[in-house]
């Protein structure tokens, strides 16, 4: 029987979703609650390995389980009470014994905030991306449209990813104003290369404080050169919100 948990987590005390031998993660936990419950050793399949302090409010995760010791509808509550304050399993449902959470996933949504202010505000240190400069709103909306439609995003990736092809398709990216201060971006597509979506709004900022153009988009893209793209943005203005089956 293949369980598939739904969590969020604030992930900025971890070393990010993927278990690692000298680091505390999201998955260890999840685990760890897990061997309670169960009394043996479960290894999760992730859908999204997100990276050191990127938080999320619809990650997925599966495993497989031989008896129904919790009902599965109630699973999710028990779990809770295993994990620490910062990780927590929404629902439980039973999939099929082929499903895979990684390579059944249609698409996946992420958003990325942005303080654009001229001094930090402590409340918001973990959770948005602070950038004190001067930014040309339009700009940065003008530059989302030439990320749109199937690339080739190697430019977009940082090294140490394994993938076989960095092409990707983008199908939505917009950009927000929450107020004066917080600029929130929205990106969907079919996948992301390692880091994509930080690459993606180092190059946003860039355009936004006149740095490029938001032209030079779509030739960053053609260059396939990660040195013409922006820095990579900091982890924790990076939020995965859903995942789509």
């Amino acid at each position: 029987m293949k369980i598939l948990l739904e969590v969020a987590y604030d992930g900025f005390n971890y070393h990010g979703l993927q278990r690692q031998d000298n680091a505390i993660t999201i998955q260890q936990k999840i685990e760890d609650a897990l061997f309670k419950i169960y009394n043996e050793e479960i290894t999760l399949t992730l859908a999204s390995r997100t990276d050191s302090q990127v938080h999320a409010l619809g990650q997925r995760v599966s495993f497989d389980a031989d008896d129904i010791i919790i009902p599965c509808e109630r699973l999710h509550q028990v779990i809770n009470r295993y994990l620490p304050d910062d990780i927590v399993c929404i629902k439980a449902e039973i999939v099929p014994d082929d499903f895979h959470p990684r390579y059944d996933a249609k698409s996946k949504l992420y958003n990325y905030k942005i303080l654009n202010t001229p001094f930090p505000i402590p409340q918001y240190r973990n959770y948005m991306h602070f950038y004190p400069y001067q930014l040309d709103f339009s700009k940065m909306c003008e530059a989302c449209n030439y990320f749109l439609g199937t690339h080739d995003f190697v430019a977009f990736s940082a090294k140490g990813s394994s993938v076989i092809s960095t092409t990707r398709t983008i199908y939505t990216m917009e950009m927000k104003k929450e107020n004066d201060n917080i600029i929130s971006v929205d990106i969907s597509g079919d996948g992301f290369l390692y880091n994509m979506v930080r690459i993606m709004i180092g190059t946003l900022l860039d355009v936004g404080r006149g740095k490029k153009n938001p032209e030079d988009i779509e030739k960053i893209i053609l260059s396939k050169d990660r040195t013409n793209a922006g820095r990579t943005a900091k982890p924790y203005g990076l939020t995965l919100i859903k995942i789509f089956y």
